[in-house]
């Protein structure tokens, strides 16, 4: 009596047609850009450095894909977290590596990340990326740091690789251009451990 004719917003056809088209629709377009962006994010266009990071339990090795040594070989070395006794002051603990990564300012790194035994995951929150490590597969990634924002910035592995996933950590030194060509010089001459010492010297001094 109340409601002699039912209303039709329920079990109508016509609308509920349309309450599942408009919002695939909506969906839809967005997906379109945003698969667009999400490719353009990972693809290092006119990369100026290719830096192959390559996870190991537990520690990274670092390739310079476009600078050779002395035998013609890629520049690499590994980056092994330091213990306390042998931290720097200032140096953050279990973030700080005997040998890190430097790049200089200004300049478009394309970093290929693999990995050598187990997953691991490449990550640097203040460049804005978190890249998995999978063996047998390249993943690509980028980053480039602006002038006037030289400095070191820290990452770690961020994906359960064994006992000792918390003590990978990632150091990346970003220097201007007269610096990172010395301590390429140095590095080519052999001179490991001086070229990361000269660093490490500058850092006390400044």
């Amino acid at each position: 009596k109340a409601n002699p004719v039912p209303g039709k917003t329920t079990h109508h056809v016509g609308l509920e047609i349309a309450w599942t088209l408009i919002p695939v629709a909506i969906l839809v377009v967005l997906a379109v850009p945003s698969a667009k962006l999400l490719y353009k994010q990972d693809r290092a266009v006119d990369a100026e450095m290719t830096i192959k990071a390559v996870g190991n339990q537990w520690y990274w090795t670092f390739e310079y894909a476009d600078l050779k040594d002395a035998d013609g070989e890629p520049l690499s070395f590994d980056a092994i977290m330091k213990k306390e006794d042998e931290l720097q002051p200032g140096e953050p603990r279990l973030l700080a590596v005997d040998n890190n990564v430097v790049v200089p300012v200004g300049t478009k790194v394309r970093v290929l990340v693999t990995a050598a035994d187990v997953l691991h995951s490449f990550t640097i929150p203040s460049f804005g990326f978190k890249t998995d490590a999978v063996p047998g597969r390249l993943n690509e990634t980028w980053f480039m740091v602006n002038e006037g924002k030289e400095g070191i910035y820290y990452g770690q592995c961020s994906e359960l690789c064994g006992k000792d996933h918390a003590y990978m950590p990632i150091e990346v030194r970003v220097v201007d251009q007269a610096t990172y060509e010395s301590w390429i010089s140095t590095l080519r001459s052999g001179d490991f451990d001086g070229a990361f010492d000269a660093l490490d010297q500058a850092q006390i001094a400044s």
